[in-house]
Order: structure tokens, then sequence, then C-alpha cells
């Protein structure tokens, strides 16, 4: 199998993340289990616009991170394709491990504590809230699983679906920008990111970004003005801890 058309040794990654999910929804608050929360009906129509979008890609292979919400997704999207491609698992592209976040009263509050780790994500010692995982480590181990599907042969295009922070930490190292470009990169609940890797024995040369945060559902995100993260959490909260 060779590079795609025009290119002597490029593979392409359709990065995507998640449908949108309701970590507010009374089970999910109730259990306490963010892990396990599937996608709601605006979640899984965005999988399917992604799908539509997808149905004649000539994509080789599909993975996701094994969290019932990138399956979902990437189920509803290989459902549509014109192909059969069977879905595999790789758990080192998990939602970055959060800690413990101090009590927040309101909504706009919870967000500024989030887009403030987010964009601290560079200094040096930095963790997703008190206890949480190092997001340096976060960045290694998803750029590890990449780098290793790279090295494999047999593909030329692969759809991968993860999540918000895990895109954002892949997107900064394709820039070249470590850890510092984390809170930059916005990613839509349902998004594609188009990534380019020029290979020279299976070793990365040059990552291209070719495109970010695409939402097939509203390609022009008309009306959407809100963030990501002011999408998912539109209710006040209380005593919230990711």
């Amino acid at each position: 199998m060779g590079a795609p058309e025009g290119t002597k040794s490029r593979r392409r990654i359709y990065l995507m993340r998640h449908g949108h999910v309701d970590y507010l929804a009374r089970h999910v608050v109730a259990s306490g289990d963010i892990h396990s929360v599937p996608l709601t009906q605006r979640g899984r129509s965005q999988a399917e616009a992604a799908g539509r979008a997808f149905a004649h890609v000539e994509l080789d292979r599909a993975v996701c991170s094994g969290l019932p919400r990138t399956r979902e997704t990437a189920e509803i999207v290989l459902g549509l394709h014109a192909k059969k491609i069977d879905l595999e698992t790789i758990p080192e592209l998990v939602e970055i491990q959060g800690g413990k976040m101090q009590p927040v009263k309101s909504r706009d509050e919870l967000i500024e504590r989030m887009n403030q780790a987010f964009a601290t994500a560079g200094q040096p010692g930095a963790t997703n809230h008190e206890g949480g995982e190092f997001f340096a480590d976060a960045q290694a181990r998803a750029v590890n699983a990449i780098t290793a599907l790279l090295g494999e042969q047999g593909w030329r295009q692969m759809l991968i679906v993860a999540h918000e922070g895990i895109n954002r930490l892949v997107l900064s190292w394709a820039a070249g920008a470590g850890l510092h470009a984390m809170g930059g990169f916005e990613q839509d609940t349902g998004c594609i990111n188009i990534l380019d890797f020029d290979l020279v024995r299976s070793e990365i040369v040059r990552p291209i970004i070719k495109a970010v945060n695409l939402t097939p559902y509203n390609y022009l995100k008309h009306g959407m003005n809100l963030t990501s993260l002011e999408a998912i959490f539109e209710r006040d909260v209380a005593h919230v801890t990711v």
C-alpha cells in the first residue's frame, strides 16, 4: 500500500473529537463516573454528520481511545462508511486524567478553572488540577501512540477518535510548540483535525497541519459562539471533580 496520490511517503490522520456529551446528566452525577458517559442526541447527530463527510473518504484503519464516548462516535462514523472497517482500541489515547478541583459556584467559574489549567500546561510540573495527570506525561503517551501507528505498515489514511485534551496536546506537538499552544487549539465536540506526516523509513520528518476543528454539522460555525467548554457546561454547577 503506497502513499497518498501525488506524494512519496506521506500518511494522513483524521483526528476527531467525540460527539457532545452531558457530564451533568443526573445519572452521571449520581454515579460520579464521567468516563462512561454516553453521547447525547446532539452528539449522535454530530457523529452522523461526520460519518456522512467520511462516507467516501478512503480510510484504511480506525482507532478510538476505548472510552464509550469515543467508541460510540467512531461506530456511528464507520457505520456510514462505504466499506467495512474494524475499530481498534488504543488506551494510551484516553483523555488526560483529572485531579480534584476546589468547589465552584457557577458555570463561569468552572470554565475559567479548566481554561486556566490548559493555559498553564507548558509550565514545569503542570497537572490537570490537583493530583491529576502531568500534561507532559499525557502528551508523551499520546504522541508515542501516534508515532507507533505511523511506524506500522499497511495503511495510508487513518481515523482516530479521541478527546479534547488529548487532541489539543497532539496538535500542540505537531505545531512544534510542545505544550505551550495547548490552550489555543479549540476542539468543538464532533470536530475533525487533519494531520499529514512525511516519513522516511517510518521516521517522522515533518508533521503538516492541514485543518483544525472542522465541524461537518456546521462548517462555518454559524451561531456557534460558545467555546467547547461553555457548550458542554451550559448549566450552573457546584462541587465539581474532574
